[in-house]
C-alpha cells in the first residue's frame, strides 16, 4: 500500500535545530518532566523488531545486490538480517561485512540501502499483530513518534507502504544526523518541546539511548533482543496499547 503524499508528509519536519553533531540535551530531567502525572505526553518507538519485521524483505534487497557485485559470496540469510536490526551502520557493517574496508563498505551499504527502500516500498515488512488498530487508537491520545538507527529513507519507507504517515507527527534517525539514538531520541525530544515522553523499543541498545536521552523505557520482548536491566514491559502490542490507553482514563 503507497501513499503518494509522502514528500508532503516528510517536507512537515523541516524545523530548524541545532548542527547534527551537536548532543542535545532533554528539557528538564524525567521526574520534572513528569511531576507526579502518570501519563506520558508521547510515546516514542523504535521500529524494527517493535512496530514490524522486515527482515525478508531486506535480506532480498541486499542479496540482489551481492549478485550484483560479489556474485561468489555466500548469500545472506534471514537469520543474519535479524543479528544487526537495531544496529547503527558502522556495527552493520563490523558484523556483515568484516572483511571490507571501510571505502568498500560505505560504496556497497549505499547500494544495498537503495535496493533495500525500492523493496520496502514494494512488499513492505511484517507488521506485528495489533500494531494497525493501536497505533490507531493511541494516536488519538498521544502524539507518537518514531526513532531508529537506520539509514535515511527507511522510515519513509515503512510509512509510505504502511499508510501510517497520519498516526506520526515526526521521526529521527541515524541516517539523518549521524548520530547514535540516545542523541536522536534528545534531539526529537527537543525539537516537539516533549515534557514527559517514553522510548519503547525490543534491544539493549534501545534501553540504553532512553538511558542516555534521559526518558523512561519499555521493553517489547516479541522483539529481536532483549535487556538486561529491568523495565516495563510487553509481550504484545495490543497488550502495550491497553496500558498506556488505561493511563488516559
Amino acid at each position: 500500500m503507497k501513499n503518494p503524499s509522502l514528500d508532503i508528509f516528510t517536507k512537515s519536519f523541516s524545523a530548524p535545530e541545532s548542527p547534527p553533531h551537536a548532543f542535545i540535551q532533554p528539557i528538564e530531567s524525567p521526574t520534572q518532566w513528569r511531576g507526579g502525572m502518570t501519563r506520558p505526553d508521547a510515546l516514542i518507538f523504535d521500529l524494527d523488531g517493535t512496530l514490524w519485521d522486515s527482515t525478508d524483505a531486506v535480506c532480498l534487497a541486499w542479496n540482489r545486490v551481492l549478485v550484483r557485485n560479489k556474485p561468489l559470496r555466500s548469500p545472506l540469510l534471514p537469520s543474519d538480517i535479524a543479528r544487526i536490526m537495531g544496529k547503527s551502520h558502522v556495527e552493520i557493517g563490523k558484523i556483515l561485512f568484516a572483511d571490507l574496508d571501510a571505502h568498500s563498505w560505505e560504496t556497497l551499504s549505499r547500494e544495498c540501502y537503495a535496493e533495500e527502500e525500492k523493496v520496502i516500498r514494494d512488499q513492505g515488512g511484517k507488521l506485528y499483530r495489533g500494531v494497525g488498530e493501536g497505533l490507531s487508537q493511541l494516536s488519538r491520545v498521544y502524539r507518537l513518534f518514531i526513532v531508529s538507527n537506520c539509514q535515511q529513507g527507511y522510515i519513509e519507507a515503512f510509512l509510505a507502504w504502511s499508510g501510517y504517515q497520519a498516526q506520526f507527527k515526526d521521526f529521527e534517525c541515524y541516517g539523518n544526523t549521524g548520530e547514535d539514538k540516545g542523541r536522536n531520541l534528545a534531539r526529537l525530544i527537543r525539537r516537539n518541546q516533549l515534557r514527559a515522553p517514553v522510548y519503547i523499543g525490543d534491544t539493549q541498545g534501545d534501553q540504553s539511548a532512553a538511558e542516555a536521552a534521559q526518558v523512561p523505557f519499555y521493553h517489547v520482548r516479541y522483539g529481536f533482543g532483549r535487556i538486561a536491566g529491568g523495565a516495563p514491559g510487553f509481550d504484545g502490542f495490543a497488550e502495550l496499547t491497553g496500558y498506556f490507553l488505561s493511563l488516559s482514563d
